[in-house]
């Protein structure tokens, strides 16, 4: 199943309900989103810095994943960033894999 790393930033809203709710309260949201997309949440963590939380979810596909981006965009509490994850074997395959690209300019003969 494929992995997505999440980061995210509250808005004010947003912290108003991590307050309200506390850190429990959000990760059983949060559980209850991904699962209901037939996924799960793999780590939750909280941060300070740029982002406030930071997540890593399995998701089915990139469809559920997206479907999940719009649905919390759309509250207003939170601006998101994913990121999708590749495992080493998936790297790996694409470091075998051919690809018929040429360079922009490399290859072409010099016209004056």
């Amino acid at each position: 199943m494929p992995k997505f790393l999440i980061q995210a930033t509250y808005t004010a809203e947003g912290t108003q309900g991590l307050l309200a709710e506390g850190a429990s309260g959000r990760r059983a949201a949060v559980e209850q989103a991904v699962s209901g997309l037939g996924g799960t949440v793999e780590a939750m963590y909280f941060a300070f810095g740029e982002y406030d939380i930071v997540l890593i979810v399995d998701l089915p596909d990139a469809a559920a994943m997206a479907a999940a981006s719009l649905a919390v965009k759309a509250s207003g509490a939170l601006h998101t960033r994913a990121t999708p994850l590749l495992a080493l074997d998936e790297v790996d395959e694409a470091a075998r894999r051919q690809v018929p690209f040429r360079a922009p300019g490399a290859g072409r003969d010099e016209r004056t």
